[in-house]
């Protein structure tokens, strides 16, 4: 999520750079890993500036991944996914790491996970839930959204562009108990 320059604050992706299966079990049109990463790279350059804040959801790729980083714009941080061991050794290539990471842009809450969650903070108040993992392969409930790049062109989303996904989105369940709700 960009949160300075071109984009309005806030960009989400979630990439698997390094990940030759990927390229078979997602489907993506690349014919090998060089040919996904580069394609990832370039796209994330013409979304995201050097000054961007951009969190990635998780699986950000295997392997050795500085000369990765060191190609891509932005002020990273990492919400830790399943597949990030490799990653976690060039954290501090990030500007911050962490399981999910909860914020607040022009008054719209947001909660970042790797993982899709049903429920989340403020849910019920009908906030934004940004995840990965999934592969876009599970439909959203209410104002969530899968990040990850097989569902979103193979580039980061900013927050002008969430926003206009969350707006043709129905309200979230309030799966809070109707006892409570009476209180």
């Amino acid at each position: 999520m960009v949160v300075s320059g071109y984009f309005s604050p806030l960009t989400t992706i979630r990439f698997n750079f390094n990940h030759a299966n990927i390229i078979r079990y997602c489907n993506r049109p690349f014919s090998n890993v060089q040919e996904m990463n580069e394609t990832l790279i370039a796209y994330w350059n013409s979304c995201v500036g050097p000054e961007d804040i951009i969190y990635v959801l998780g699986d950000f790729g295997f392997g050795n991944l500085a000369s990765i980083l060191s190609k891509l714009q932005g002020k990273k941080h990492l919400i830790i996914g399943s597949h990030d061991r490799d990653t976690l050794k060039f954290s501090e290539c990030f500007e911050s790491t962490s399981q999910m990471k909860e914020l607040n842009i022009e008054g719209c809450a947001i909660t970042l996970c790797h993982y899709c969650m049903r429920v989340w903070p403020k849910s019920h108040f009908n906030s934004i839930h940004l995840f990965g993992h999934s592969h876009n392969r599970l439909p959203p409930i209410g104002k969530s959204h899968d990040v990850g790049v097989d569902g979103n062109q193979f580039r980061p989303l900013s927050f002008e562009e969430i926003k206009i996904i969350m707006s043709q989105r129905p309200d979230n369940p309030n799966l809070v108990d109707s006892r409570d709700r009476e209180k």
